[in-house]
């Protein structure tokens, strides 16, 4: 997948809402792009000098590719509840993170000593579910929350659950993620 043209496809997508740029014409370049087409599900991650300004993502696939990736490139500038709308003199600064997502897949474990062994930190994205609450980190979480314990303790708290949650044996479905990262393609602060 070319990363570049991921990266300014998100980038024209929070451009145009500010009126700094023309919408994404999706018709031209899917035509000229044909996996643009292909049902995937992405994230679409900003910050600004290095600290989290919008995270906003799919899960699983349900839409061609360059409509999840519009859809949340825009929602992480302006829909994430964590932070209010990007605004253009952050949108200058702002750094875009874009990941494609694995299918999920059931990890089947026994109990806590068997999922610390079968998990892959920094590999493995995970998805906890647990009596109706639900959570996700992409890998890239792995990077600040590397101890095993305290990354899904944190999980069970974005999940609205107690951090000792994996006690009470959730559902852990795992994935993979190919992130294209601006400061990797161009270089970081615009």
């Amino acid at each position: 997948m070319n990363g570049e043209l991921l990266l300014k496809i998100a980038r024209q997508s929070i451009a145009s809402a500010f009126g700094l740029a023309p919408e994404v014409d999706k018709e031209s370049l899917v035509a000229q792009y044909p996996e643009l087409g292909e049902q995937k599900a992405t994230f679409v991650t900003l910050t600004i000098d290095g600290q989290l300004r919008g995270c906003i993502g799919s899960i699983i696939p349900h839409r061609p590719l360059i409509d999840d990736l519009v859809a949340n490139a825009r929602a992480a500038a302006f829909e994430d509840p964590r932070f209010s709308p990007l605004t253009a003199e952050e949108f200058e600064k702002v750094d875009i993170e874009v990941s494609l997502l694995t299918v999920p897949q059931p990890l089947e474990y026994s109990d806590i000593e068997d999922l610390r062994r079968k998990i892959r930190p920094g590999v493995d994205g995970v998805i906890l579910q647990l009596d109706g609450h639900q959570a996700t980190f992409l890998p890239q979480v792995w990077e600040e929350l590397s101890d095993f314990d305290l990354f899904f303790a944190h999980l069970c708290l974005k999940a609205g659950l107690p951090q000792n949650c994996l006690e009470y044996h959730p559902q852990i479905f795992i994935y993979q993620v190919e992130k294209f990262k601006e400061c990797d393609s161009a270089g970081c602060g615009k």
